[in-house]
């Protein structure tokens, strides 16, 4: 396989094929598949790994609903299929545990509407989510498979089962991934160490510590920081190309069987982990002052959660967590090379959906450095972002 072009890499100066930005579940994936093909890697997180929303507590693994079929759920769809067999690899590699589960999801229907959509969204999911050898069902039950998960009152008209849906414990992927990087001998992996700027034409990047790396290509995939660093690079446009959403989100210790679905319930997320631990959330916020700080909304939720769930109605919260989720322009994933700077390429704005397509991301990024194709839906382009952004 040919490997990113160094050349132009300033003189005298340490260098590498690939310099990844960003310590989350994009930059990490991006820099395993790399390294594994051979590349000589550079990760640089600025806080620590997991230090942005990657390192929350939710795990839920949801695919967008089979109707009105299109580019981006198939894609969604294959990327959510795959990761299990992608985890699977990752432990025995590793030894680690990433708590994955297909455990599906359930969602009430409370009102007689809910149920007729959710009939005909069942129809639509035996045509699309289907592999050569596996069919996944969005049953719509009269009764849930495990009694008060959820309360029947929040499920009048009954539930729909989702059997595609899973879940996974964020912090423990990064973790796996992170011990996967660091049997690779072609891997170096910096903490504490920002980007102050970047030169993509000679192929450097300067960092805070005041060092100096050159590199044969540039993947952005810090979060909602990559946003700032794409504007010191980009011409400038009528809007920003991203921005933050502020998430918060709960663990909760109850007595619940990890094999249960995740409850998704009119936004809030109940989400069974191992060991015990429940999670609960999360909010979307795009107004705040404090971006990691906890307050009511995340008690509303909590509250909520427990009446949806009885069985959550003593148990004690362990963690409360907030953070940034980068959501771009055109709320699709931000992926793909720059139109100015070929050495640079995008992983950002995965919002809601990093953890469950960012190992396939990660590869179509890569195959695009490498001069093939970036096969993604045409919204997650990163042409499609720029032109959303100079609309005023």
């Amino acid at each position: 396989m040919a490997h990113a072009d160094n050349r132009g890499k300033a003189a005298g100066q340490p260098g590498v094929d690939l310099l990844v930005v960003g310590g989350g579940v994009m930059g990490l994936w991006t820099a395993l598949h790399a390294a594994r093909s051979g590349r000589s890697v550079t990760l640089v997180e600025k806080r620590r790994i997991g230090a942005g929303a990657s390192g929350g507590v939710l795990g839920a693994l949801m695919a967008h609903l089979p109707d009105r079929w299109n580019a981006k759920k198939a894609f969604q769809f294959e990327a959510l299929v795959s990761l299990e067999a992608e985890i699977t690899a990752l432990e025995a590699e590793t030894g680690l545990s990433a708590g994955y589960r297909r455990s599906g999801r359930l969602i009430p229907l409370p009102k007689p509407h809910n149920r007729d959509l959710a009939v005909r969204t069942a129809g639509e999911a035996l045509s699309h989510w289907r592999t050569p050898d596996r069919a996944f069902a969005f049953e719509v039950l009269d009764r849930a498979p495990a009694a008060g998960w959820p309360v029947s009152a929040a499920m009048t008209h009954g539930v729909v089962y989702d059997h595609l849906a899973a879940r996974l414990s964020p912090r423990a992927l990064l973790a796996a991934v992170r011990a996967a990087l660091g049997q690779l001998a072609n891997v170096t992996v910096r903490e504490g160490v920002g980007v102050t700027g970047l030169d993509p034409h000679a192929g450097t990047a300067r960092f805070d510590d005041g060092k100096h790396l050159s590199f044969g290509h540039c993947v952005l995939a810090a979060g909602v920081e990559a946003f700032d660093l794409l504007e010191s690079l980009s011409p400038p446009v009528a809007r920003p190309l991203g921005s933050a959403v502020k998430g918060q989100a709960a663990l909760l210790k109850a007595s619940v069987d990890p094999a249960w679905p995740v409850i998704f319930a009119d936004g809030l997320y109940i989400v069974p982990h191992d060991d015990g631990l429940v999670a609960v959330g999360s909010t979307s916020e795009n107004d705040f002052t404090d971006p990691h700080g906890t307050d009511g909304l995340l008690d509303a939720m909590i509250d909520r959660a427990r009446v949806t769930a009885p069985v959550l109605a003593d148990a004690s919260v362990v963690e409360r967590w907030a953070g940034l989720r980068p959501r771009a322009i055109g709320r699709e994933p931000l992926v793909g090379r720059h139109p100015d700077h070929g050495r640079i390429s995008l992983m950002a704005g995965g919002f809601k959906v990093s953890f469950g397509i960012a190992h396939c991301l990660a590869r179509q990024v890569l195959n695009e450095i490498e001069g093939g194709t970036l096969d993604v839906p045409p919204s997650f382009a990163v042409a499609a972002h720029f032109e959303e952004a100079r609309r005023l």
